[in-house]
Formats: C-alpha cells, structure tokens, sequence
C-alpha cells in the first residue's frame, strides 16, 4: 500500500434516522428509475423529459472524454494557439505553416478545439478565440497549470495502481516539501525555483478573491507564512499601501522572494524571515497572519501544529485569514456536484500527504487552536479559493 498509510481521512456525515432513512428510500427508488430502459425509453419520446436525459447522456460522455478535452486545450497551448490567434484570427494554412504542421492533423485539433469553445470560426473560413479561449491567452498561469498537469495524468495512467501508490510519482517530486521536513537542505535551488515560479504564476485569480474580499483596514502589518516568491504579500501591500509585510517561507525560497519584491521597489515595508513552521516558531509583532494555499499541503497533525504556532504569534485580538480551495461538504450535494473537488482530491494525493478540506472542517481545527469568532466570508469565485478568518480573543483564559 506504499505510504497510503499516513494519510489522513476526510469527515464524513453520521449516518442518521427519521428524514435521512426517507432520503436514503428517495435516492434508492430514483436510482431503479434510472436503471429502468422503459422509464428512458419513454424519456426520449417525451418531449417534457427528453431533455432531461439528453444532458445526463451528454455529461457522461464529457466525463468519459474528459482526458481528450484536455489534452486538445494542451495541444493548442503548446503550438501557441490562443496568443496567435488572440493577435488576429486567421486560417487553417495560415496556422498549418506557423506552427509547421501538416493541414490535415492540425484541422482535427483546430475543430475540436471549436467544439470545446476554445475556438470559434470566423468569416472567410478562419478561426478565432472562443469564449473559453480568451481566459488561456491573456493569464499565463492558467496555462502553466494545465502544461503542469501532464505529470498528474502520468502518474494516474492506471487509477488503481496510482491510490494503491500514491506520493511516489513525478507529481510527488515535483514539489519535495510537502513530503520531506528537510527538504530546504537537501533539494537543490532550481527545485524550489520551479514550483516558486508556478505558485506565482497561478495564483492570480486567488490573489483577486481575496483582496476584493477582505478589508485590510483594521491591520497595520501582515506576516505572511508560505509566502513563496512574495507576489500575493506585493499585491496586497500595493492594495494597502499602509501596511508593513513580514514574509515567511523556507530559505532557498525567500531568496526568490526578495529578488521579486526589490523588482517591484517594495523592500522598504517588506522584511524577510526564513525558517520551517514545521521546525521554527513564527515572528511575532504582526496583527493579521495570512495562509494562502498552505493548509491543504499537508495533513492535520502538520496544520494543527501550524495553527498553534500562528495563534501564538498573533497578538490578543489578531487575525488569521486562511485562503485556499476548499471541498463540499457532502451533506450539501444537494447544493449540486462540487466538480472542482474530484481534481483537488487527486491533485494533492498525488503531490504529498495533504487534503482538500471543507470549510467546517478548518473551522473546527481553528477553533482546536484557540481562535473565535471564526467566519466563513462570502466571495464571488469560490472555485479559486474559499476565504475564513478567525481571531485571537482579547480576553486571557
């Protein structure tokens, strides 16, 4: 079973009596409709319910088709389609002869690329960007993430195989920390280098939920634990131009940092301190504590040790805002399925030994730590990250 052993498991709901018997009854008798050829027969020529099957057929072709999908959104991104053809739109041999390719191949990805609403035909037989296209040709780190997606899909060419073995893939090497507690003396600079770079590449759209989400007001410094290469930490102080920001991560990744922050003219209100939450105590004299796309790396016994040293570096009445993508709760299928959950659960097994949590599920290891007045805040685009916040009580215990 390889290291499996160490991970953690998710909670799940208690199973219960009375309105959860009744749904379970529901959820079996919708399930042998489902299964009845009768009932789909009569689907199909029922004008009122024929499209109801329609989709669900539809939506499990795209699961079943879901690798291809993304390997024609790969294959446009590697000959540079989007940015080409975000320039001017032009047609198939004007492309054939750009990206040295052969008219009649490059014509299957060219089309399927339309069916996917990457691309869209234009007057005189020539293509253009699609609505889903404009996104990949304009944001680098959406296209960083995909091209960095082809080693998770190596290491799940056999599903099985993979969950009986996971954490032992390229995924896995990719990013040494998430498995190794010394990692920072033993990995060479160009390791944290490339995931530094991808980590400030894609985290754009988080850096956006946050900053419109949460006012910085109330703070006069911001210790930042995680920080990378320190471009949500310069986004947020070019935001709040009152703030001081302390940047904390390991050494060889800090290094990145400071070249990034003396690019940007930022270094008189920034302070740099290297060192391993895993090993180190944090700095204190920061009343807001920031943790974007931190917690779901690792697993509990590594977040609530975390959580502690966070919750003692604040002062009485200070913040910690936690940000990353978070899970469903199951009990909220209702709600509809949470599609992004079934890459994050991957995504993280095959990386290291951390999880995708629920909301519920940080609050509750928060509060474990000492904080209150924990909330859940609202932001527009909870596929990018979700957004709680807790704070310190101002009254000794």
């Amino acid at each position: 079973m390889g290291v499996n052993h160490k991970l953690d498991l998710a909670s799940l709901p208690a199973s219960g009596h009375g309105a959860d018997a009744w749904h379970d009854r529901f959820l079996a008798w919708l399930e042998r409709l489902y299964a009845s050829p009768r009932l789909y027969s009569f689907s199909l020529t029922n004008p009122l319910t024929r499209w109801v099957t329609r989709r669900r057929t539809q939506k499990l072709f795209d699961l079943m088709a879901g690798f291809v999908h993304t390997q024609v959104m790969l294959g446009c991104i590697r000959l540079d389609l989007f940015k080409m053809l975000h320039q001017a739109p032009a047609d198939l041999h004007q492309i054939a002869a750009r990206v040295n390719m052969p008219a009649p191949v490059l014509q299957r990805l060219l089309l399927s690329a339309v069916s996917l609403n990457l691309l869209e035909c234009r007057s005189g037989a020539r293509f253009g960007l699609g609505p889903l296209g404009v996104p990949l040709a304009t944001h680098d780190g959406i296209a960083a993430m995909i091209e960095h997606n082809h080693l998770l899909y190596a290491d799940m060419q056999d599903p099985v195989g993979f969950l009986n073995n996971a954490w032992q893939g390229d995924m896995a090497a990719y990013w040494p920390y998430a498995h190794d507690a010394n990692a920072a003396t033993r990995e060479p600079q160009d390791k944290f280098s490339r995931y530094s770079d991808l980590m400030a590449a894609s985290q754009g759209f988080v850096i956006e939920e946050i900053l419109s989400s949460y006012f910085f007001d109330e703070h006069q410094c911001v210790l930042d634990v995680g920080a990378g290469k320190g471009r949500f930490a310069s986004e947020m102080a070019v935001h709040a131009p009152h703030l001081k920001v302390k940047l904390f991560d390991l050494p060889p990744v800090l290094e990145l940092a400071k070249a990034n922050v003396q690019q940007r003219g930022l270094s008189d209100r920034m302070s740099f301190h290297p060192g391993s939450f895993l090993h180190d105590a944090l700095p204190t004299g920061a009343d807001l504590i920031t943790l974007v796309r931190v917690a779901h790396d690792h697993p509990d016994d590594v977040v609530r040790q975390l959580l502690q040293k966070i919750h003692a570096a604040l002062p009485l009445g200070g913040v910690l805002l936690l940000a990353e993508p978070m899970a469903q709760a199951l009990s909220e299928s209702y709600a509809g399925p949470a599609q992004s959950d079934a890459y994050f659960h991957f995504y993280l097994l095959a990386m290291g030994a951390g999880r995708l949590r629920t909301p519920e599920e940080l609050m509750h290891l928060m509060a474990e730590a000492g904080f209150g007045q924990i909330e859940h805040l609202p932001n527009a685009m909870p596929i990018h990250a979700q957004l709680i916040v807790g704070r310190k009580s101002k009254c000794l215990p």
